[in-house]
């Protein structure tokens, strides 16, 4: 298990180490672009600004201090025989588009087939979280979440959907507000078998319970 969990928490977050700037660079930076905008970082409503941002910053992104493979480690053997799906729907999440830096909010639904074990289920949630608090496109973090899940537990398979809206489209460029995105990651059963398939999108558009 720990040989699994390793090879995932490499290659599923793996990625060029970056040295941080210190808080002082990073409040520069935001000064700079405050009078890149036409504005006077130093007026009176704009001087903590700065402070503030890097703040709100270390939250937003706040996913790459965090394992998602940890979220996962501690398992449960004794399922009492179940062998059905464990779905969390309507996780609500926020992300960041790394192409513009301005968020994306919708809901994820994830599922996944046990076999032998089970995590709880806080933790699922905690792994779609922390994949959202990074620079994200909608496809990759799907991908990012039913990987995690597909490798540390071993199910028989796992589903992933998340439904977002995106405010690079909505308040920029073409400026289409509540155009939802919608994007899908499946592995083994739910991949193979088309009813299952079926029945996960049901369940996650409330159609069946």
């Amino acid at each position: 298990m720990d040989a699994i969990l390793n090879r995932l928490s490499t290659a599923s977050v793996e990625r060029r180490k970056v040295e941080r700037p210190s808080r002082e660079e990073a409040e520069a930076a935001v000064r700079t672009l405050i009078a890149w905008a036409g504005d006077d970082p130093e007026r009176e409503g704009l001087i903590d600004t700065p402070k503030r941002v890097v703040n709100a910053y270390r939250e937003f992104f706040s996913g790459y201090d965090q394992d998602p493979i940890a979220e996962l480690s501690r398992t449960f053997d004794d399922v009492a025989g179940y062998d059905d799906i464990v779905m969390l729907r309507d996780i609500d999440l926020n992300s960041h588009c790394e192409h513009h830096m301005v968020p994306f909010i919708g809901k994820a639904h994830v599922a996944y087939f046990p076999t032998d074990r089970v995590v709880g289920i806080s933790k699922l949630a905690r792994v779609v979280e922390i994949f959202a608090r990074r620079l994200q496109t909608q496809e990759t973090m799907t991908a990012q979440i039913a990987e995690a899940i597909n490798t540390a537990l071993e199910p028989a398979g796992v589903a992933v959907m998340i439904d977002a809206v995106h405010q690079c489209m909505s308040l920029r460029g073409v400026n289409k507000p509540n155009v939802a995105t919608i994007t899908t990651q499946f592995t083994g059963v739910f991949k193979e078998d088309q009813a299952l398939q079926d029945r996960f999108m049901r369940l996650a558009s409330g159609e069946a319970r």
